[in-house]
């Protein structure tokens, strides 16, 4: 018998979590080694560690609690990883030493795994003096695009690649080029952005006021905050980014208010955090607690629901002591607060099998009473471990009581906590699930809806070849198991596609009332969502007491699971050069390169790069295929003999790829994004990162020319060696993990629902 509910769920474990040896070989033999070793390596900090070690593993057996990925891989190895998932870094001062010092710090928190965020609004804007050197400032998106390619270099542990969130203030100067900076689609690529609302300004949005954009107490522009509102809202219309955080709120609903003003938050923006703050995550599985499923009985035992929370809070307690932490000042900030962030999982395939409608009034309801006897059940938890072990450092029972959620927190629980204090000083927090809900057997993400009743996944086995199974949603495979396998579904089943955008605030609203930190959440939007209703999402999000506002509305830009590509003007058969059809909305790509013609068409750029004796010559040959050109070959040529080394390799390498076919858009975004760390030069007004990028560049112009991309910064126009097929099937952008079409939103970001790759890691 297997632990697994389903072959995906067993693939992810192998892939993302088993312990292995550096030659691949397995040391975890099954999943019970898996919970054994984590079990093992939390219950090592206690006087009693044989007992709570067979507690631990009851609460993870069958994956009823589900610690976070970085736990789940990390504890119990010799590997020198955080087992903490969010980091906020320290204040980035506002100096060309400080910026370089968080730059350092950023890397080596990455490098061990975490994911960070940053608030760059305190770097003065673009045009701002600089005292001292007579310059004026290049603001704040310079830096983060060396940032950006800083993260690009980093793998962190576990072949997890680390993400990023950067956030900027709505008054600061800089804010609209903030708001517009993902219209350029290879520029911060490894950045989430999220704008910081506050109340005032939202008031003046209301009001149609004027907005003042100010740095340093000087006011550089007066905008009317509509019309900035717009152009964030159009900017995540068009782009799905920035996000929105309404940062007042988070700062008055903060238990730590009087010690500590938040700015930033994790990538996925369900955890606000000070400078240096660092927040461990895991998730209660709700699915796994239903009993007498989809029947009039069906129920979660208050009892076993208690339980089960008071064993996660324990075991995720023990983490703070167990962790390492790339930076001192992290394991400071953890250890005086000793934040957890324990949410849900599998919350929607829950309501499902008590019969209730994701997204109903009903289902808000039973999601608010569910999430508030988990918060109930996390801070007496936490107070019978304040009574054996200790308050948190920081911990003023007056201040603390008269902050945040304490406020209107139950009158028992707040005097217990007044009588003994409490552990850990913010309890609750609904993270991304993607990839644990897979490995739990695919049950819903998070406080999600049920994405997919099922869909076909391409497995690549061992001999290349590519196996089709199907992936069924947890819920909808038990209601099949009870009525037979071709059973109609129920009307209260309902999937994030057909759901009302206004229902999943509704359900964001519900369980943000008892939720300590944030959600990771994301609100579906259809493509023919007019403006003005899309708009609508964000005020209700605000209006509701939601932390802040995720959306994905498909489209063009963004991609979408939903749509294909068009057809290319030839079919297989007009093409021979194109492999055979597959099925599920695959590209087909050419099966071997194409033979050179004896002539070609072509160009040739001069490229001059500041501080360089000689110039760069790049000619671009095309073929032409389907009457269409497209890029075939490239020479690079130098006079100055130190570049001759890698201008060959460039050369045969992109050549190499152009002869493949496809869409090699990629070339163009992967130059673009390398940092040279001896610093780029400004080109025709444009910061270029370093020569690479600005080679990037040059293909990228010659690109658009010859009408292969769309322009720049865009994607593909059109590929004559490509086909679709399968026009009524699902299909998202290519999972650069797998190459799979099945990338998809979900909780704010990009997962493949093929190998369960995640952008945010």
């Amino acid at each position: 018998m297997t632990r697994f509910a389903a072959p995906i769920a067993e693939q992810i474990w192998d892939m993302k979590y088993r312990l292995k040896d550096a030659d691949g070989g397995a040391l975890d033999q099954s999943v019970e080694d898996t919970w054994r070793r984590i079990a093992r390596a939390l219950a090592s900090v206690e006087k009693d560690a044989k007992g709570y070690e067979e507690k631990f593993y009851n609460a993870l057996e069958d994956f009823k609690y589900l610690p976070a990925g970085r736990i789940t891989a990390g504890a119990g190895t010799d590997r020198t990883v955080t087992l903490f998932n969010c980091f906020v870094m320290g204040t980035v001062p506002d100096s060309m030493g400080g910026i370089f010092d968080m730059l350092k710090e950023a890397a080596l928190t990455m490098q061990q795994g975490g994911g960070i965020g940053y608030d760059f609004s305190t770097i003065r804007p673009k045009g701002a003096p600089v005292a001292g050197v007579a310059a004026d400032a290049s603001g704040p998106l310079s830096f983060m695009d060396v940032w950006d390619a800083m993260c690009r270099t980093i793998m962190s542990a576990g072949s997890r690649r680390g993400a990023m969130m950067a956030t900027m203030r709505c008054d600061h100067p800089d804010v609209e080029q903030f708001i517009a900076a993902k219209a350029d689609s290879a520029r911060l690529r490894m950045f989430n952005l999220s704008v910081l609302v506050t109340d005032p300004f939202m008031e003046a949005v209301k009001a149609d006021g004027p907005w003042e954009l100010q740095f340093d107490g000087k006011v550089y522009h007066t905008v009317q905050a509509r019309d900035l509102w717009n152009k964030i809202m159009k900017a995540t219309y068009d782009y799905a980014e920035p996000g929105v955080i309404f940062i007042d709120r988070i700062n008055k609903a903060n238990n730590l208010n009087y010690c500590e003003t938040i700015a930033a938050t994790n990538p996925c923006g369900e955890q606000p955090l000070p400078p240096y703050g660092a927040c461990l995550l895991g998730s209660i599985n709700m699915a796994r607690l239903v009993s007498n499923p989809f029947t009039a009985e069906a129920e979660i035992s208050d009892e076993a629901l208690d339980d089960l929370v008071a064993t996660a809070v324990r075991m995720m307690d023990n983490v703070v002591d167990a962790s390492k932490f790339p930076l001192e000042q992290q394991r400071l900030e953890a250890q005086n607060k000793r934040r957890i962030g324990l949410g849900v999982t599998g919350l929607a395939d829950a309501l499902l099998m008590k019969g209730l409608k994701y997204g109903s009034p009903e289902a808000a309801a039973q999601t608010e009473i569910w999430l508030k006897r988990i918060a109930r059940a996390s801070y007496l938890a936490s107070v019978e471990l304040a009574k054996e072990k200790g308050a948190f450092p920081l911990f003023d029972a007056d201040k603390y009581l008269a902050s945040g959620n304490m406020m209107q927190m139950d009158d028992d629980v707040r005097e217990a906590i007044r009588t003994h204090g409490i552990r850990n000083a913010l309890v609750t927090s609904i993270a991304p699930t993607g990839t644990i809900s897979l490995y739990a057997g695919n049950v819903s993400s998070g406080i999600e809806p049920v994405f997919a009743y099922s869909y076909t996944r391409k497995v690549l086995q061992k001999d290349g070849s590519r196996t089709e199974e199907e992936v069924v949603d947890y819920a909808v495979q038990m209601y099949r198991d009870l009525h037979g396998a071709d059973a109609e579904l129920p009307d209260y089943f309902v999937n994030a596609q057909t759901l009302e955008p206004l229902a999943h605030v509704r359900m964001q609203a519900a369980a943000q009332k008892w939720i300590d930190s944030s959600i990771s959440k994301t609100i579906n939007c259809p493509e023919d969502i007019s403006f003005e209703a899309f708009k609508e999402v964000y005020m209700e999000a605000y209006d509701s007491g939601c932390k802040g506002c995720t959306t994905y509305r498909p489209n063009d830009v963004t991609g979408s699971v939903l749509s294909v590509s068009e057809s290319a003007e030839k079919t297989p058969a007009e093409t021979p050069e194109l492999a055979e059809e597959a099925a599920g909305g695959d590209v087909i790509y050419m099966s071997e390169p194409l033979d050179r013609p004896e002539h070609l068409e072509g160009n040739t750029y001069k490229l001059k790069w500041p501080d360089s004796e000689h110039a760069i010559y790049l000619t671009i040959n095309d073929i032409v295929v389907g009457g269409h050109r497209r890029p075939f070959e490239v020479f690079i040529n130098s006079k100055n003999m130190e570049h001759y080394a890698w201008t060959l390799a460039l050369t045969r390498m992109i050549s190499a790829v152009f002869r493949r076919g496809g869409d090699v858009s990629f070339v163009v975004e992967e130059l673009k994004a390398v940092f040279d760390p001896r610093g780029g030069a400004w080109v025709k007004g444009k910061y270029i990162p370093s020569i690479l990028a600005a080679i990037g560049g040059v293909i990228e112009t010659h690109l658009v020319s010859t009408g292969f991309l769309e322009g720049e910064g865009m994607g593909l126009k059109a590929d004559p060696t490509a086909k679709v097929v399968g026009l009524d099937a699902p299909r998202g952008k290519a999972c650069p993990s797998c190459g799979q079409f099945s990338m998809m939103m979900v909780e704010g970001c990009m997962t493949c629902s093929s190998c369960g790759h995640s952008k945010c890691g």
